[in-house]
């Protein structure tokens, strides 16, 4: 049996660990990291131009199944990916991580896009901490705040005018975040609805510091894909 897994996120690798030495697994990397954390199995990085690329591929490489373990915002290779496994008749299953939401305490701002997140920073402060990652920056090229941009890649421009880089990689603790929004005077975060445990920790120490947080809510799975929440029940569907 051979499954391909579109990752490079950590339920992608934990899934991969589960399904080495069990299942031939492929895993297809984005290549947007310059030093990804590689899964066990084997690992193919790039593209494959589009739905009807990969769709060739499935056929040509004899895949039996595929999963959808990419990021939860990575919305047009999910897309590509349900249209490519209709199309060679290959059973899919996206795997996502469960959303975060607010608590007693919390005060968050919902908003659909980053562009949305952008617009309504008027008025939250003028010293953002931005976590989207360094793709799309260019939603805040306008600003006129000071932002805190942490990402694990140097983002390419264009980008806020008044930018501080911070290059590094989670998972995150509590004590680093409560330390790094004090040390820049924070006045709001921004984030997308990743999931997960390895960046949370920043919502914690908003909450504490009493700071509003913009969250971007994610973009929705493709209609009649079928989920798992964890790399233990994608992993109990594949063997099934």
């Amino acid at each position: 049996m051979h499954v391909l897994i579109l990752g490079g996120t950590t339920e992608a690798r934990a899934l991969a660990g589960l399904l080495h030495g069990r299942v031939r697994v492929t895993s297809s990397l984005a290549g947007r990291v310059a030093s990804p954390r590689l899964p066990a199995g084997e690992v193919r990085i790039g593209g494959f131009g589009g739905p009807e690329g990969l769709a060739a591929w499935l056929r040509e490489h004899a895949v039996d199944a595929v999963i959808d373990a990419t990021h939860p915002f990575a919305e047009r290779i999910s897309f590509n990916a349900a249209g490519a496994a209709a199309t060679a008749h290959v059973p899919l299953l996206a795997l996502r991580r469960p959303g975060w939401g607010p608590v007693e305490g919390d005060d968050w701002r919902s908003v659909r896009s980053l562009e949305e997140a952008a617009r309504a920073l008027d008025g939250l402060g003028d010293r953002v901490f931005l976590t989207t990652g360094r793709m799309g920056l260019a939603a805040f090229a306008d600003c006129p705040q000071w932002f805190l941009v942490r990402s694990v890649d140097a983002p390419d421009a264009p980008m806020p005018a008044r930018t501080e880089l911070l290059l590094d990689r989670g998972p995150f603790t509590l004590d680093g975040e409560r330390e790094l929004l004090a040390r820049h005077r924070i006045d709001v975060v921004v984030t997308k609805d990743s999931g997960g445990a390895a960046t949370s920790p920043k919502l914690t120490a908003a909450r504490e510091a009493g700071l509003p947080v913009v969250v971007v809510r994610r973009p929705p799975v493709p209609e009649g894909v079928r989920t798992a929440a964890t790399p233990e029940e994608a992993a109990a569907w594949v063997l099934r």
